[in-house]
C-alpha cells in the first residue's frame, strides 16, 4: 500500500504540472487570438473553445494536486478547538463524504464522456472539435481525486498523516 500511496502522489503531482501547462498554453492562445483579431483583422475560430476546454481540463486535472498539497479552501476553526479523537472522527467524516461525492461525480462524468464518445459529438463551431477529447479530462481528474482520497485515508488510518495536517491538541495549546 505504501508503494500505491507514492504512485498516486506522483500522479497527482504530474496532473498538477499538466494543469499548469494547460493554463500557460491558454494564456498564449488568448494572446494569439487578440493578435489575430486586433492586428490582422481576422476572426478567430478555435481559440475561444480551446481556451475554455483547456481551463476546464486544468481545473479537473489540477484538483488531485490541490488535494495532495491541502490547497483547497477550508475553514479549520472547528478542528482547532476539538480534541484529538474528535478531530480524527471529523477528518474521517469529511474524507468519507468527500470521497462519496467524488465517486458520484466520477460516475456522472464517465457517463457524460462515454455518450460523447459513442455519439461522436462535436462542437457546433467551424472548428468542429470532437467533444470526447476535452470531456475526458473530467473523469480522468475525478479518478485521480478519488485515488488521492483513498491513499490519504490510508495515511490517516495508519498514522502517517495527521487529521487536517494539525499537530495533537496538547501540542497546539503549547504553541499558543
Amino acid at each position: 500500500m505504501k508503494q500505491l500511496h507514492q504512485w498516486v502522489c506522483r500522479l497527482s503531482e504530474w496532473s498538477g504540472v499538466v494543469a499548469a501547462a494547460l493554463m500557460i498554453v491558454s494564456v498564449f492562445v488568448v494572446c494569439q487570438m487578440i493578435f489575430v483579431r486586433a492586428v490582422l483583422g481576422e476572426s478567430s475560430i478555435w481559440q475561444t473553445e480551446f481556451v475554455t476546454f483547456a481551463l476546464v481540463a486544468a481545473t479537473f486535472l489540477g484538483a488531485p494536486y490541490i488535494l495532495l498539497t491541502r490547497g483547497h479552501v477550508n475553514v479549520d476553526l472547528l478542528p482547532m478547538f476539538l480534541g484529538d479523537s474528535a478531530r480524527l472522527a471529523l477528518a474521517w467524516l469529511a474524507s468519507i463524504l468527500s470521497l462519496g461525492f467524488c465517486v458520484l461525480f466520477l460516475y456522472s462524468a464517465a457517463h457524460w464522456w462515454w455518450e460523447a464518445w459513442e455519439l461522436d459529438l462535436k462542437t457546433p463551431s467551424i472548428w468542429n472539435a470532437r467533444l470526447w477529447i476535452p470531456y475526458l479530462s473530467v473523469p480522468v481528474g475525478m479518478t485521480l481525486v478519488c485515488l488521492q482520497y483513498v491513499v490519504d485515508m490510508w495515511a490517516l488510518a495508519t498514522g502517517r498523516d495527521l487529521p487536517f495536517g494539525m499537530p495533537a491538541a496538547h501540542d497546539m495549546k503549547e504553541m499558543a
